[in-house]
């Protein structure tokens, strides 16, 4: 537990990265000793999914995706009051919800409202695709950044309750606020590009950053539904 592997090199620095392949590239070079193991490479959508396809291709892993979404805020769909799990948990920022104010009623209403994109999200990533079995692998869940960090710990909550051999949360930059929140819940977290300014945007660590259509995440599952890497038991 508690293990932070990052490139001290990169510490607070913007635009370190090409892209999302790019990233992926530079995150695979520190797992490699995960080369050809037990173990699947779980990508969040959108964003997650090029980087997860470099990790995964650089592993020799089999790749699939884990739907999970940020709650939005009623009044700015940019931000989150928590997140929710491929199974419908919730995780909610108590914090923050004590300064919204926001009644039952509006939450609930976020609440059914984030089900109901995940479902369709996974419809439409998915389709009649089980969930792979994770119990005993060693389960890499990879984004593109951590800004709050709610969307990953819903997902990394998904993957304990499969019980896995170990997590490994791998993104190419994140907020130093918030690797200290997800640390403590995984057994690695790689994140190349650790920033403690404020405010923190994911984006900044990219020179080429735009938000993936679904047209595009589709082709990169496309590719990767003909994937050579089989999952190994």
């Amino acid at each position: 537990m508690d293990k932070l592997i990052e490139e001290t090199s990169l510490r607070n620095k913007l635009y370190v990265f090409e892209d999302r392949k790019m990233a992926g590239r530079l995150l695979a070079e520190k797992l490699v000793k995960y080369r050809g193991s037990v173990g699947i490479v779980l990508g969040i959508p959108s964003g997650g999914v090029p980087v997860a396809s470099e990790i995964s291709e650089a592993l020799k892993l089999p790749m699939d995706l884990i739907i999970v979404r940020k709650i939005q805020i009623p009044y700015n769909p940019e931000a989150g009051l928590g997140a929710m799990a491929p199974d419908g948990k919730i995780i909610l920022n108590e914090r923050l919800l004590n300064q919204l104010r926001l009644t039952e009623d509006e939450i609930k209403a976020q609440v059914e409202k984030t089900a109901d994109v995940i479902k369709k999200r996974n419809e439409l990533f998915r389709g009649e695709k089980p969930f792979p079995v994770l119990e005993g692998k060693s389960v890499f869940v990879v984004d593109d950044g951590l800004a709050s960090g709610y969307t990953m710990f819903a997902a990394i909550k998904f993957i304990k309750r499969k019980m896995p051999r170990k997590i490994i949360v791998a993104v190419p930059t994140g907020s130093h606020r918030t690797v200290d929140f997800i640390l403590p819940e995984v057994d690695e977290l790689v994140c190349l590009n650790v920033r403690s300014k404020f405010p923190f945007a994911v984006a900044d660590a990219y020179k080429k950053w735009y938000d993936l259509s679904d047209e595009e995440v589709l082709n990169i599952i496309k590719t990767f539904s003909k994937n050579k890497y089989k999952e190994r038991s």
